[in-house]
């Protein structure tokens, strides 16, 4: 994710902090210190929410470790103002599997909320959740509460939390997977609407959760539509084949001029017949706006690069082209570069796919466009703590 520094490693996972984490943290020592005055209260309050966002950190271990155990890798780890982010490879194809890396998550606050709610008890009691929250309040009573909160929120039947998945995965067991994901999906969406209404009335957090409800049911029920339609399709039968390559020693000027002359944005650059980098239309275009005399392809191009077989699935292509956030994948074959995959090229396949399913079975076509148009494609392998 841009914009995010690497804090080290937990378990063989990156773990990521967004620059806007820092402005919260920001935000809250001047919150405790202005009022006050009291250096001691910004930095208990710094604590306090260091020590939520490790409780975020431990939650989503919970997902990646239970995703390990069925073979699915995590990437990274972020922390954002609003939560953490673990993307993971792939969600599991069996519904049983989904359901324990979706309930990992929620079970991990809850043995922690059991701990403390353990050690409180030994210790004179469980302070209230009014009392616990305000400033000064019992720092173990609080971190009780914000595992019992995160437990319960991320358990609501509504995507992008966890119990959507949760519910997604039980109607699967059932259910046609697409179908279980557009019923999930709705039961989220009626979630939103009914938060959006009680927001309505004093209290405009809830419109927050409302829209991020909605839009996170309308992204999944996309993705999922999205990776059904290319399910089963090789990479080699829908790649582009008729496409301009660069050596690293022609000038930009050349870039430039196939640039302006085609349909093609990023160029493939080969030396000896070998694929050593991609040039983007970004990173031409900033190039030039540089005016580096003389300058070219091999001083600007992408050395570090994803590429895909042609006997790959296109899912594997989308999953390609959304974990290096770019435009264009190189297709090799025995080192020989024979294709290319674009965003353009899989949003081609998606609209043939879906006509043809539409001819087929006209009232599939209409859930199926319906799914497509509620929000954009994310990437398949996020998961989310809110």
């Amino acid at each position: 994710m841009g914009w995010s520094w690497r804090l080290g490693r937990i378990a063989g996972i990156d773990v990521y902090v967004h620059f806007t984490f820092l402005l919260l943290l920001a935000w809250v020592a001047l919150a405790h210190y202005l009022p006050s005055g009291d250096l001691a209260e910004a930095v208990a309050g710094l604590v306090f929410v260091l020590a939520i966002f490790g409780i975020v950190v431990l939650h989503e271990l919970g997902h990646a470790l239970a995703a390990r155990r069925y073979g699915i890798r995590t990437r990274d780890i972020t922390l954002l103002p609003i939560g953490g982010v673990a993307r993971l490879e792939r969600m599991p194809e069996d519904p049983r599997q989904e359901l324990v890396v979706a309930l990992a998550g929620p079970a991990v606050n809850v043995v922690l909320a059991a701990g403390l709610f353990a050690g409180l008890a030994l210790g004179g009691g469980l302070a209230p959740p009014g009392e616990a929250a305000r400033v000064g309040g019992g720092f173990l009573a609080q971190l009780f509460w914000v595992n019992v909160s995160l437990a319960v929120f991320n358990l609501l039947p509504a995507f992008p939390m966890d119990g959507g998945r949760v519910l997604r995965a039980l109607l699967a067991m059932r259910l046609d997977y697409v179908r279980a994901t557009q019923v999930a999906a709705r039961v989220g969406q009626g979630m939103a609407l009914l938060f959006g209404f009680l927001g309505l009335f004093g209290n405009p957090f809830l419109l927050f959760i409302a829209l991020f409800v909605w839009i996170g049911a309308a992204q999944e029920a996309s993705q999922v539509q999205l990776r059904s339609v290319l399910d089963g399709i090789p990479v080699g039968r829908v790649m582009i084949t008729d496409f301009r390559t660069l050596r690293p020693d022609d000038p930009l000027a050349r870039a430039l001029e196939y640039l302006q002359a085609g349909f093609q944005r990023d160029f493939p650059v080969v030396e000896n017949g070998r694929l050593v980098g991609v040039l983007t239309r970004d990173d031409l275009t900033a190039a030039l706006g540089r005016s580096v005399p003389d300058a070219r392809v091999g001083d600007v191009m992408q050395r570090d690069f994803v590429t895909v077989d042609p006997r790959d699935m296109l899912q594997t292509a989308l999953a390609g082209l959304q974990d290096c956030d770019c435009h264009t994948l190189p297709v090799v074959e025995s080192g020989r570069l024979v294709g290319l995959v674009t965003a353009d090229n899989l949003t081609e396949v998606l609209m043939i796919q879906q006509a043809r399913r539409e001819a087929r079975d006209p009232r599939r076509g209409r859930d199926g466009e319906a799914a497509r148009d509620e929000g954009a494609t994310r990437g398949p392998v996020t998961e989310a703590t809110r």
